[in-house]
């Protein structure tokens, strides 16, 4: 009843501000802030899988994490890291950008399409809230079309990820940049994967999720670098000012590397 009253009596976007400001009181605290939606909380919700391969395999960014998303507008440790590290150690910001987003997650769309200096696409070849449909092995763009791509724990659910690898360089122009992010075991000394696998539950078992294909390993970086691409390996405790300090105020992944590639 409440909520038909709430719909007469403001839009859906009015609504959805005064649900985010509700919630902002609600988990109102000091320990954690949230630098997408710009809240302060005293506690993230638990987010992710507790497969027991992703435990075993150490897998960072794929396991059951106890504090990884914002009560308020729900973005996870992943999703923050590459907020970050846009607004600190990029101008995506300040300069005119063409950037395309491939398979979209949370809040961070919302907040990179209200900036008018980027040119913004989303895309995915499932999801039906995206603006074009796309294959990433196969994108319908010509040569040297984006200045920024981000891709963020979508190569893991490709079973041919280096073509993937290969369309996103051919599409992005001479000296633009893409942040493609993917979990990643600190355990395995060479990426898994085992095309024979491929009901959901072998995958669950083998992979920690059931569409997932693989799970890397360091590796990772030579399938970027044989794709073209010049790869940086950026350490976010490293950057403690900026990146949450000592405290981790912004609940991000401990032991996450964020993977910025260069053409």
């Amino acid at each position: 009843m409440i909520g038909n009253m709430l719909r007469l009596l403001f839009s859906e976007s009015q609504i959805g501000v005064l649900k985010r400001a509700l919630k902002k009181v609600r988990y109102f605290g000091s320990r954690y802030e949230c630098p997408i939606c710009d809240s302060k909380v005293r506690q993230l919700h638990s987010f992710g899988f507790g497969f027991p391969v992703l435990l075993e395999k150490n897998v960072i960014g794929g396991g059951y994490r106890e504090n990884a998303q914002c009560p308020v507008c729900g973005s996870v440790d992943r999703e923050r890291l590459v907020y970050l590290y846009l607004s600190k150690k990029t101008n995506i910001f300040q300069c005119q950008n063409r950037l395309l987003h491939v398979a979209p997650e949370g809040s961070l769309p919302n907040l990179l399409h209200s900036h008018s200096n980027i040119d913004y696409l989303t895309a995915d070849l499932l999801s039906e809230e995206v603006m074009v449909k796309m294959d990433i092995t196969d994108i319908q763009y010509p040569d040297n079309s984006f200045d920024v791509v981000i891709c963020n724990h979508v190569l893991e659910h490709i079973i041919d990820d280096r073509k993937a690898m290969r369309e996103t360089h051919r599409v992005i122009k001479p000296g633009g940049w893409a942040i493609l992010q993917v979990p990643m075991s600190l355990a395995l000394s060479e990426t898994y994967e085992n095309v024979s696998i491929v009901s959901d539950s072998d995958r669950e078992a083998a992979f920690g999720q059931y569409n997932h294909v693989r799970i890397y390993a360091m590796d990772y970086i030579d399938r970027l670098k044989e794709s073209g691409f010049q790869v940086e390996v950026f350490k976010w405790w490293e950057s403690e000012k900026d990146f949450g300090g000592a405290s981790n105020k912004y609940g991000l992944l401990p032991d996450e590397l964020l993977y910025f590639v260069t053409k």
